[in-house]
């Protein structure tokens, strides 16, 4: 603007020079600068009417201080956001308010791949199992305290091992005399039918089913000829001399009387008792 008034404040006369009218009195540019400009909320330097001033929400700066506080991006022709009368570019913004990941407390950014537990997020590369290191992804995991295992880990680490192939017990499984079996393990050392949930007996370290330990390993009674097993009937067992006998075919050969804890005499392979030995 030029006119040929007096700057209000050097008293220059502005007869054609360049100046700017404040609440409707002239001024020249020199003194704008210094009385009436506004200061740039950046560098804290006035905007002189020769700059190019950008304002928002009442604050001023001058077009290469309006930048984001982050990463100093000029946002003078770009789109901006303001967190806690700051400017940010987008990404910065996104940065601020994204979760922070509890391995790295770097800024989880939208459409990033994440991991959330136990109220805690991750970075998917960050979820990391506590023994080997490497990312559980969409792996199966297990916790123990406040560590994260994958699968195999924990299993080689914490879970039973089998007695019979030493590999993991990661489910189910079977304990006799205190050690623990695969299910699919635990079987006859005869026949190798599986035992869990049957019936079946030990002999010299060694487990057997009813049928082989019967067949193959349990005495014969000297009387009835079959095995004397402990299953059932015939639990308790008579020896005498090498032969076994189930209690209840422990009697006398010619009166059938039950000898078992009672005073017997033999006379060859027969057992009698007292009075018929006696006749």
């Amino acid at each position: 603007m030029a006119d040929s008034s007096n700057c209000f404040y050097c008293r220059e006369d502005l007869g054609g020079k360049r100046f700017v009218r404040s609440e409707g009195r002239p001024v020249c540019v020199r003194c704008h600068t210094k009385f009436c400009a506004n200061s740039c909320a950046e560098c804290h330097r006035p905007i002189s009417v020769e700059m190019k001033e950008l304002s928002h929400k009442g604050r001023y700066w001058h077009e290469e201080c309006f930048r984001c506080v982050k990463c100093y991006k000029p946002l003078a022709k770009e789109p901006f956001s303001t967190k806690d009368d700051r400017i940010m570019c987008g990404k910065c913004c996104s940065r601020e308010d994204a979760p922070r990941c509890h391995c790295c407390y770097k800024p989880i950014l939208a459409g990033t791949e994440s991991v959330e537990y136990k109220g805690n997020t991750w970075h998917d590369e960050c979820f990391t199992c506590f023994n080997c290191k490497r990312p559980i992804g969409s792996q199966s995991f297990l916790s123990k305290g406040s560590d994260t295992y994958c699968s195999p880990c924990y299993d080689k680490k914490f879970a039973k091992h089998c007695v019979g192939c030493k590999q993991p017990i990661t489910s189910g499984g079977v304990n006799y005399q205190d050690q623990p079996w695969h299910s699919h393990c635990f079987v006859c050392s005869s026949c190798s039918k599986p035992l869990a949930g049957t019936s079946f007996t030990n002999h010299q370290d060694q487990v057997f089913c009813v049928d082989c330990y019967k067949s193959s390993v349990a005495k014969k009674c000297s009387s009835c000829q079959n095995p004397i097993t402990g299953f059932g009937k015939g639990v308790n067992v008579v020896n005498y001399e090498g032969s076994s006998w189930h209690e209840y075919c422990f009697n006398c050969k010619r009166c059938s009387l039950g000898l078992a804890n009672k005073p017997f005499v033999a006379k060859g392979r027969d057992i009698l008792c007292t009075d018929c030995a006696n006749k």
